[in-house]
C-alpha cells in the first residue's frame, strides 16, 4: 500500500511506537486515504492513530506533540497514494511536443490537486471527483495553482481535449465562494485564446477575485516536433506587444476596483516583444515567480542591491551560457557591473535552441549537448555560469541526459549552475562565493551543491 510506513525519524514522537511495514488506517476515527487527509488530521496536539499490521492485525497509538509538529513518519510514496495523470490532450501541450527516446518520466503528465498544494504544481481541476471538490472545500486547501487558459467552456473543452473541461469553471467559482485561493495561468495561443478570448477570461476571473489571487498570461512554446498535432504559430514581436498592452490596461482597471493588479504577463512576452520590463513594484508580492513573472525584473534588482554592497572582484575571466530570449538581459547586467569594475572580465553566450528547435528561446529548455556543440572551442574563461534550471536539481543532468560532469569534461571548464537571484548571481561572477558543486558519484541516487560563502 501507497500509506505503507517505510521508516520513523529518529526524533519522531511515534519512534518505538509504530514500525516499518505498518499501514496508517485513521486518525482520530478519520480515514487516511492520502497525505492530504494525513496532514490536515494530524495538525491537532492529540492524536489516536489506528493501524495496521502487515499480518492484518490493527492497534491504536496514542500520541501527544505541538500543534502542526510533523510526526516524522516517512511513506512509500510521498502522496501515500499513485500520483493522478492528466485526462487532457491540450493542443499546446509541450510534452506531446517531445521527440522520442528521453527519459520516460519526461512523459508522464501530472494533474494532481495534491501536488498543486504541497508543490505548487499547476492542475486543470478536471480530474477532480465529487468527493475530492468536497474534500478542497471542507479542509481548505489552499492555495491551488488552476491552469485556466480560457472561461469560455467551449474553447476549453476544444482546447483541453476534454469534453467536460468546461464544468471546471463553475469548479473554480464554487472555490472562490467558499475562500479557497486559487493562483492561475493562462498559456496564450495565438488564433485561440487571445484578443477577445483573453478579455472575457479576465474579465471572468477577476469577478472571482479574492479567491483568484493572481493569474499569469504566458505565450506557448512550440517545438520543432509538431508532426501531426494541432496547428499552432508562437507570438510574433507585435502580437506579443499587443497581449501585454491588453493585459496592462486590464490590470490597470483591477487595480482600481480591487486594489491589485491580479494580471500579470510572463517575462518571456517582454523579452519577445521587445518591451521593456515593468519596475518591480509592478508585481507587487511576485506570487507567480515560479511562472517567470516579474523573475529578470526582480534580478535586476537584487543584482543592482548586490553592487552597491560589494567590495571588489577577484578579476577571475567567466562566461555566462543562457537562452537567447534572457542573452540581453544578462549582457545588461554586466554592463552595470563593468560602469562599476571596469575589471570584470566576462562574457555572455547566446544558447540555440537546436534540439527543440529555435522557436524555443528559455534557458530552461537548453541541452547539454547544445550547450557543448556550441561552446566548444570558445573563449570560455575559467569559469562558466549556467541556470540551475538547466538541470534537474538532484541527479545533476540535463533534459538530454547529459550529466554536468560530462559537459565540464567536454568544455574544459567548471561550470557553475546558478539559481535565479540576482545577489548570487553577483557573488559567483565576482569570485565572492562560487557555487560548490557536488556531482553524484556512479550508482549515486542524489547530489546537492550548495554556496561557500570562503572559497
Amino acid at each position: 500500500m501507497e500509506n505503507k510506513i517505510k521508516s520513523v525519524d529518529p526524533t519522531s514522537p511515534l519512534l518505538h511506537k509504530v514500525h516499518a511495514g505498518d499501514t496508517v488506517v485513521a486518525i482520530n476515527d478519520h480515514p487516511i486515504v492520502d497525505v492530504l487527509d494525513y496532514k490536515f488530521f494530524s495538525y491537532e496536539k492529540k492524536l489516536l492513530l489506528r493501524l495496521q499490521r502487515p499480518d492484518g492485525s490493527e492497534y491504536t497509538v496514542a500520541v501527544r506533540h505541538f500543534e502542526g509538529q510533523d510526526l516524522g513518519l516517512d511513506f512509500e510514496s510521498y502522496l501515500m497514494d499513485t500520483p493522478r495523470s492528466c485526462s487532457n490532450g491540450c493542443v499546446f501541450c509541450f510534452i506531446d511536443q517531445l521527440p522520442k527516446g528521453m527519459r520516460p518520466t519526461m512523459y508522464f503528465k501530472d494533474d494532481d490537486a495534491r501536488l498543486s498544494f504541497l508543490l505548487g504544481n499547476y492542475i486543470t481541476l478536471t480530474n477532480l471527483s465529487p468527493r475530492e471538490i468536497e474534500r478542497i472545500i471542507a479542509l481548505r486547501v489552499s492555495p491551488i495553482n488552476v491552469s485556466v487558459h480560457t472561461t469560455n467552456p467551449e474553447l476549453r473543452c476544444r482546447m483541453l481535449r476534454n469534453r467536460f473541461a468546461g464544468e471546471s469553471i463553475e469548479v473554480m467559482r464554487r472555490f472562490a465562494a467558499a475562500g479557497i485561493v486559487m493562483n492561475c495561468q493562462i498559456v496564450c495561443c495565438p488564433g485561440l485564446n487571445d484578443g477577445d478570448e483573453l478579455q472575457r477570461t479576465m474579465e471572468d476571473l477577476a469577478v472571482m477575485y479574492p479567491g483568484v489571487h493572481s493569474v499569469s498570461i504566458v505565450p506557448l512554446g512550440v517545438t520543432k516536433y509538431r508532426e501531426g498535432l494541432y496547428p499552432l504559430t508562437p507570438f510574433t514581436r507585435e502580437h506579443a506587444g499587443e497581449t501585454i498592452d491588453q493585459v496592462t490596461a486590464f490590470g490597470d482597471q483591477c487595480v482600481e476596483k480591487y486594489g491589485t493588479r491580479i494580471f500579470f504577463c510572463g517575462d518571456e512576452l517582454y523579452l519577445t516583444a521587445g518591451y521593456e520590463l515593468p519596475p518591480d513594484e509592478f508585481y507587487e508580492e511576485h506570487t507567480q515567480l515560479e511562472n517567470g513573472v516579474g523573475m529578470l525584473r526582480l534580478m535586476e534588482s537584487e543584482f543592482r542591491s548586490a553592487l552597491r554592497l560589494s567590495d571588489g572582484v577577484d578579476g577571475v575571466p567567466f562566461s555566462i551560457a543562457t537562452g537567447t530570449a534572457a542573452a540581453p538581459f544578462f549582457e545588461k547586467l554586466l554592463a552595470l557591473a563593468k560602469e562599476q569594475y571596469p575589471s570584470l572580465n566576462g562574457r555572455v553566450y547566446a544558447i540555440e535552441n537546436d534540439f527543440f528547435g529555435h522557436t524555443i528561446t528559455v534557458s530552461g529548455l537548453i541541452t547539454g549537448q547544445d550547450l557543448v556543440a556550441q561552446l566548444k572551442g570558445k573563449a570560455l574563461g575559467e569559469r562558466l555560469f549556467i541556470s540551475q534550471n538547466m538541470l534537474r536539481r538532484q541527479e545533476m543532468d540535463f533534459l538530454d541526459d547529459m550529466t554536468l560532469s560530462q559537459a565540464v569534461e567536454a568544455l574544459g571548464v567548471p561550470i557553475y549552475p546558478n539559481e535565479s537571484d540576482g545577489f548570487v548571481l553577483w557573488d559567483a561572477i565576482s569570485g565572492d562565493a562560487l557555487p560548490e558543486v557536488r556531482l553524484p558519484e556512479q550508482g549515486e541516487a542524489t547530489a546537492y551543491y550548495r554556496y561557500n560563502q570562503n572559497p
